[in-house]
């Protein structure tokens, strides 16, 4: 049961709010192993609804499921050098295959010499190298292609310093992973991700993106080019959202992955990679939650309505329980999922403030008086307490269909929210100084001018900590100075300091 006394205000540490507020709301906790989480049962709720709503997308685009083992041979990582270097310090090995009783402590076990592995096992930290050596045996020929597969599936790496869903060394997602027969097929299918990732975000998750291209230090270690969308925090930093990336031919080079072109020639094919994680979780977060507790989507909430009885006896909860049981099976009929809290040990303020803290988009309060008059006592979770709106009284006769209009329009102005605040959040900045002062004071989306070099992007990072989140795919080009070197550029890019 969630206790929702000692929340932090943001305005006062944002940090240790979201920590608190993942635990207290019930969503994950930290495990016995270091770096990893428990995600609870209602924290999975809202993961397994991006995941549902996420697979169909996918299947709807022409992909289908697959699996693909956990370990991944050490020579398989090394193939293509520029993946190997990429994840190298991030990977967690098993060397050996068997334990045994330590002959030394009674009770003890030791990893047993004998079972030393001859080649050393890498826990997946992505599945490139073991799929395109998979991908080699499926590939001959042009009609074998494309390979449009995905897998759902966890990944191990290994970081020092974690945070619930934002970073753990081993988290959820999925992987895409597609094999075609040319390099302009290949990139329209890495652009297709991520409009499909930039919908999910935006028509679901309510949280708006900017599209845009990685640079090349920020690029996916073996991609020749990184697409990738990026959404702001209520504290100003930039949260990756999703990456999709065109391999172009290094992992079929790197694993002899050749197909017999319409020419009946050999010729190695063409690749991409894409995907999400439970870090949407935070981004979800992060977007939207206040000071009382989180604010959910409605196309995202396990629990889409609450109804909560008012009584001080048996008998009348019995009265009131008939038109409530009513009430739910006409929303149940609609599709909305609903929650009757009959919960007789705790107050009905209890279970109100319960249910701010976990989200839920609607809460209905009907009581003795309520029914004598034939109304309804509705909340709306995206408005703050005492706002006009959060609170009416409406009519019981009518009330499924006014909540599923209620709830499409929650949805709506839970995104113009996020959006608002985005748009108030970015600024342009045309010299270095300028640049140092909004990052400091003010921090959100910085769009300015880079000269296109590492160097130029390195001393940045060094300098203010903030990098080049993308070169945005629908901003106009604009001629101008990089305003840090003074050399010339040909459109800004988004800067941000970023989770």
């Amino acid at each position: 049961m969630s206790d929702k006394k000692g929340l932090p205000k943001r305005s006062e540490n944002y940090s240790e709010w979201y920590n608190e507020l993942v635990r207290k709301a019930d969503l994950a906790e930290n495990s016995p192993v270091r770096g990893c989480m428990v995600i609870k049962p209602y924290g999975y709720a809202i993961w397994e609804k991006m995941q549902q709503q996420l697979d169909k997308m996918f299947k709807d685009t022409g992909h289908t499921n697959a699996y693909f083992p956990l370990f991944v041979p050490k020579s398989f990582l090394e193939k293509e050098e520029g993946h190997a270097e990429g994840f190298a310090k991030e990977c967690a090995v098993v060397t050996h295959y068997r334990l045994k009783a330590d002959p030394n402590k009674k009770g003890a076990l030791i990893a047993d010499p004998d079972s030393k592995l001859e080649e050393e096992l890498i826990v997946r930290p992505t599945s490139e190298a073991v799929i395109w050596h998979t991908y080699r045996s499926w590939i001959q020929s042009y009609r074998d292609l494309p390979i449009l597969v995905n897998q759902w599936a966890n990944v191990v790496r290994w970081e020092m310093r974690t945070r619930l869903f934002l970073r753990t060394a081993e988290f959820l997602w999925q992987e895409g992973h597609t094999a075609h027969a040319s390099a302009e097929e290949a990139k329209a299918e890495t652009k297709q991700m991520l409009d499909v990732y930039a919908e999910f975000v935006e028509q679901y998750m309510a949280v708006p993106v900017i599209k845009g291209t990685k640079t090349a230090n920020e690029r996916f270690a073996g991609a020749d080019d990184t697409l990738c969308i990026e959404a702001l925090m209520q504290d100003g930093k930039a949260l990756q959202a999703g990456t999709s990336h065109f391999l172009g031919q290094n992992f079929a080079k790197a694993f002899d992955v050749k197909f017999l072109n319409k020419q009946n020639q050999q010729e190695y094919v063409w690749g991409t990679s894409w995907g999400v994680s439970t870090r949407l979780m935070g981004a979800l977060i992060m977007a939207h939650s206040d000071d009382n507790g989180l604010v959910l989507p409605p196309k995202l909430a396990p629990i889409q309505v609450v109804i909560v009885p008012i009584y001080k006896t048996e008998e009348q909860l019995n009265n009131l329980t008939e038109t409530i049981q009513t009430i739910q099976k006409e929303l149940k009929a609609k599709g909305i999922s609903v929650k009757f809290d009959d919960r007789d040990s705790l107050t009905p303020g209890f279970k109100f403030a319960d249910w701010e803290l976990r989200g839920v988009p609607v809460r209905l309060a009907l009581g003795e008086r309520d029914l004598a008059n034939g109304t309804i006592e509705v909340s709306r979770r995206d408005k703050e307490r005492g706002e006009e709106g959060a609170k009416t009284v409406e009519s019981i006769a009518g009330i499924a269909d006014k909540i599923e209009a209620l709830l499409a329009d929650i949805q709506v102005n839970i995104y113009q929210k996020a959006h608002n605040f985005r748009e108030a959040n970015i600024s342009k900045v045309d010299s270095y100084e300028e640049f140092k002062k909004v990052l400091n004071e003010k921090g959100g989306f910085i769009l300015a001018h880079w000269d296109g070099t590492s160097e130029t992007e390195q001393k940045i990072k060094e300098e203010t900590k903030a990098t080049i989140r993308c070169i945005p795919l629908e901003m106009p080009e604009e001629a101008g100075v990089c305003m840090l070197t003074g050399k010339p550029s040909k459109q800004r890019v988004v800067f941000a300091v970023a989770y």
